[in-house]
Order: structure tokens, then sequence, then C-alpha cells
């Protein structure tokens, strides 16, 4: 009976202490984020940033539908927080680096700003797409979709075929414009 106690205490031990890694994720990332002071931070509904074109086909409409909300979290590069600025650009570049539930699908130069975009799930049926930036000019952020089974390709489309609705951002709709 001891020995069996003791075995049970071992394992005890052992799941404590695998469950208490101290991993960082995008998800805790954007709850320490939020409300610190000098980040935009901010969780939109789709319906409130996206207004469809004239025209737009059945495809982008269920497109749309997929997608269920948007995380934006920035810090504008000033002069007095130019340490914080590269923390936060350090902390997002390890968040993806080497991690598995992202899957790199593009990295470019926009505006002044890298900018690697990822996603997980499967190819065909996508639950997060994320677009983390950064840049001299600008600062660092990062920009989350969630949804459930997006279509990469009829996202590409739904992008083509809709206009950013600035007006119900409020402040966020200028972040990436500060040059």
């Amino acid at each position: 009976m001891k020995k069996l106690t003791t075995v049970f205490s071992f394992l005890l031990v052992v799941l404590l202490v695998s469950s208490c890694k101290n991993d960082k994720s995008l998800q805790t990332y954007l709850v320490d984020t939020s409300g610190k002071e000098g980040f935009y931070t901010g969780d939109i509904p789709v319906s409130s940033v996206l207004s469809p074109k004239a025209d737009v086909s059945e495809d982008v409409k269920e497109t749309m539908q997929s997608i269920k909300k948007i995380n934006v979290v920035f810090l504008p590069k000033t002069e007095a927080n130019e340490t914080s600025y590269e923390t936060e650009k350090a902390k997002l570049k390890e968040i993806f680096k080497d991690n598995e539930d992202y899957k790199s699908l593009m990295a470019m130069k926009l505006k002044g700003m890298n900018v690697s975009v990822f996603y997980s799930g499967k190819t065909e049926a996508i639950d997060e797409i994320v677009a983390f930036g950064y840049g001299d000019q600008n600062g660092v952020g990062v920009v989350r979709l969630l949804g459930d089974d997006m279509d990469p390709s009829k996202i590409v489309k739904m992008l083509s075929s809709v206009e950013m609705d600035e007006n119900s951002l409020g402040n966020l709709g200028n972040i990436f414009n500060a040059n």
C-alpha cells in the first residue's frame, strides 16, 4: 500500500509540474496586453468592420459569416517607448518561433512593416488567421481572425471584395496609418 501511495504521489507531482509549464501563447499575450498602458487593444465583431461592396457573391457572404471575431493588439512606436516596442516585438517573435499550432502562410514587407501571416487548423478548413507585424515607423502588433472552417481561397476572394469601414473602428482605424 505504501508503494502504491508513493507511485500516485510521484505521478501527481509530475502532472502538476507538466501542467505548469510557462509556454507563452498568443491567447495569453492578448489577455496580458489588454488594458496595458500604450496599447490599442480590442475584440471587434466582423459585422462592424467589413461592409460588402454593392455586388458580392454568395461565396463572399458565406466567407464573411465564417469569421466570428477579430482581435487586435497594437503598440505604436514612439521615442518614449522604444524599449517597450523592442520587448513586445521579441515576445511576439518568440510566440511564433517554432510554434506547432501556427503554420506560416506568407511573409512580406508592407508600408514599411514586416508582416508575417500564420494560420491554424487544416489548410482547407482554417480556424484562425494571424497577422503579426512590426516596423520602426509604426510599431508592433497582431491581428487575429477567429472563425470556423474558413476556406483560404474564399478568404482571399473576400478580401478583394470588401472595404474596411474605418468609421466603425474608432481609434483602431488609424493605428496602421500612423507615419
